[in-house]
């Protein structure tokens, strides 16, 4: 069995980044590190939806070093720290007992095996595919020549860092030989040739797509591997659309069934004991789209790709009757239900992610939160 190893902040944010690149948030979010150090060792994460001060007082009593929570704990810049508010409260606590922070909120939403994967998948929806146009400029195509015999050692090094990933296919790349040509100054160490002397030598160019998310470490570990003294490489941004990332989801229910029985099914999905809804109750569903938490703002999209009923939360009264006009119905599952599931999909995702790469490290999932809204 091989030595698990010790992981520190750094570590953890960089695996998070790979469930749900950062990247992906909204212009307005602000994911990733709240508050802590990125040298702190971790050996106990609590993941929760939001940083409350209950969330440290659990996190307190599990031992746990970080939180990772849903909801940003610093949604505004901040002009001054004092425990009289209830962030300031919050960060004072966590700075006091040690306690990171590092949030993962609408790039965790858009993600590929995301928020709302979870959901439309929790509420029994099949064949799923993102609500939002996908966008471009996700992907770079990455292009370095290597003296031939060094090739399979860079290659193997971009593709680890999450390069070569093509829809349902991995570790994707071109290779084809030719001739390089160069002469280093005096002063250089060339790995082949003399300075000052032209040389030409085989090489091979390596061609592989890039994720945005992934580039950084592709390139750190392209220059790790490469023996030259001197990497020449290209960067070329790519036209291709990500077609398993962005807001919300729609697919289609096993069975047509009534509006009334599929808001049945919601509610025993998501363990509440009442909801809101729009439409008659006999109305056919089939085709449904989800957006956990406040999706209002998918629905001309969801009436776009033909769907019968749209799950979210934060339904206005207006926008209840402009559904109902329209003749598409909405079920209001609440913000908590909807989204509250992260807590236990990320933790399961997490310690996949941690067993895999051998970090020695536990993941908790917080039990304590509750819905502030309240049905009297």
């Amino acid at each position: 069995m091989a030595k698990q190893k010790t992981a520190c902040l750094a570590d953890i944010i960089g695996l998070l980044n790979q469930l749900c690149p950062p990247d992906l948030a909204e212009d307005w979010d602000n994911v990733g590190l709240q508050v802590g150090d990125l040298s702190a060792k971790i050996d106990k994460i609590l993941v929760c939806l939001d940083a409350e001060e209950i969330a440290i007082q659990e996190a307190q009593r599990y031992g746990a070093q970080l939180i990772i929570s849903h909801h940003p704990l610093i949604f505004k810049p901040i002009k001054r720290l004092t425990p009289t508010d209830i962030t300031g409260r919050v960060l004072f606590q966590a700075i006091k007992q040690d306690i990171a922070v590092v949030s993962a909120h609408t790039n965790l939403d858009r993600a590929a095996d995301g928020l709302n994967d979870w959901l439309a998948e929790r509420l029994g929806v099949n064949d799923i595919l993102p609500l939002e146009r996908p966008v471009e400029g996700h992907f770079y195509k990455l292009v370095v020549c290597v003296p031939l015999g060094h090739e399979i050692e860079v290659r193997d090094a971009i593709l680890a860092s999450g390069a070569g990933h093509i829809g349902a296919y991995d570790n994707c790349s071109f290779s084809c030989c030719g001739t390089g040509t160069f002469r280093g100054s005096q002063g250089t160490q060339p790995f082949i040739g003399t300075p000052g002397e032209l040389e030409t030598t085989e090489e091979v160019r390596l061609e592989t797509i890039v994720p945005a998310s992934a580039l950084n470490k592709a390139i750190s570990r392209m220059f790790k591997a490469h023996p030259y003294e001197e990497v020449a490489y290209d960067l070329i941004p790519l036209a291709n659309k990500r077609v398993d990332v962005g807001l919300g989801r729609i697919g289609h229910l096993e069975k047509t069934v009534s509006l009334q029985t599929f808001a049945e099914q919601v509610k025993e999905a998501l363990q509440l004991s009442s909801l809101n809804l729009v439409g008659d109750l006999q109305r056919k569903i089939n085709q449904v789209a989800v957006c956990g938490g406040t999706g209002m703002s998918m629905f001309t999209t969801a009436v776009r790709q033909g769907a019968d009923c749209l799950v979210t939360a934060d339904i206005k009264f207006h926008e209840a009757q402009r559904a109902r006009a329209e003749g598409v119905a909405l079920i209001d599952a609440g913000h908590f239900a909807t989204e509250q599931i992260m807590v236990a999909e990320l933790s399961k995702r997490l310690r996949n992610t941690l067993s895999e790469r051998q970090f020695d490290v536990e993941t908790i999932e917080m039990t304590a939160e509750s819905n502030p809204l309240v049905i009297f």
